[in-house]
């Protein structure tokens, strides 16, 4: 673990990892993994459930692709998983940055490489500069049932993020996947209906977790989920139409994205 973290401060890399304080952080970086977070470490929105600083960002740093790419070399990573803060501040929402991550990371090492964005407020052209850049995984996470955007992510739409994995869906260049939290008041039956609009899109990847209180300052946690009840998520999901779904009380995004990867490739 201290030799990816001597490696990510060298060339002065933030990690989702660290900056959203993510439970499986040591057992990642103990088999040599992380999830880098590009666009620097600070975000413009202020989501109740999120441990990222927000604020007003610093200018993009340029060479950031090619710190990325050194790295995933240095690392000798086979699946690179991208993120980023979201950047409301900038014209394309952070996207050439994304697509030249992408493009750096390939021409670098013969790794897979996923990437998690922020909806770009919807903005077809900045989807399409990451879609075009062709990453094997375009993630974009719902977060949670549409009752509850309101509360959990004030300044997102439901509907955006759909149309954004529909796009990356219709595409083809790209598996599209997404992500969601329980245990913020959600009931089953409105999990199951996001379950159902996600397939219809074409979202072909879920993972789902329990939401775990950052700090006071964040949303409550209301109840937590059995680990029953993540097994009938992921027999739900599946039954109704998802390829591939990953269900647990330490879930995230990214967690064993790769073996994710080649499981949902496997049935393809």
């Amino acid at each position: 673990m201290q030799d990816v973290s001597a490696l990510l401060d060298g060339l002065r890399l933030n990690t989702v990892c660290r900056g959203a304080h993510c439970p499986n952080m040591c057992e990642c970086f103990e088999r040599g993994t992380a999830t880098f977070m590009i666009l620097g470490d600070t975000c413009t929105r202020n989501c109740g459930f999120c441990a990222v600083n927000k604020g007003t960002p610093r200018a993009i740093e340029h060479d950031e692709p090619e710190r990325v790419a050194e790295a995933a070399r240095r690392l000798a990573l086979k699946y690179v998983v991208v993120t980023s803060v979201t950047r409301d501040d900038l014209p394309d929402g952070g996207a050439a940055h994304f697509a030249a991550t992408i493009a750096a990371v390939r021409l670098a090492t013969d790794a897979r490489v996923e990437v998690l964005t922020p909806d770009f407020n919807g903005d077809t052209n900045s989807i399409d500069a990451v879609i075009n850049a062709q990453p094997d995984v375009y993630n974009h996470n719902v977060e949670t049932v549409p009752r509850l955007y309101p509360l959990v992510r004030q300044q997102a739409d439901y509907a955006r993020s759909l149309a954004l994995l529909e796009r990356v869906a219709r595409s083809g260049k790209s598996i599209a996947k997404s992500g969601l939290m329980v245990g913020l008041g959600e009931t089953d039956a409105e999990i199951f209906s996001v379950m159902d609009a996600l397939a219809s899109a074409g979202c072909e990847m879920l993972t789902i977790g329990q939401y775990l209180r950052p700090s006071e300052q964040h949303l409550p946690i209301e109840r937590f989920v059995e680990p029953a009840t993540f097994d009938k998520y992921k027999e739900e999901g599946l039954r109704r139409g998802l390829r591939w779904v990953e269900a647990g009380p330490f879930v995230r995004s990214s967690y064993c994205a790769e073996a994710a990867f080649a499981g949902a490739s496997a049935k393809q």
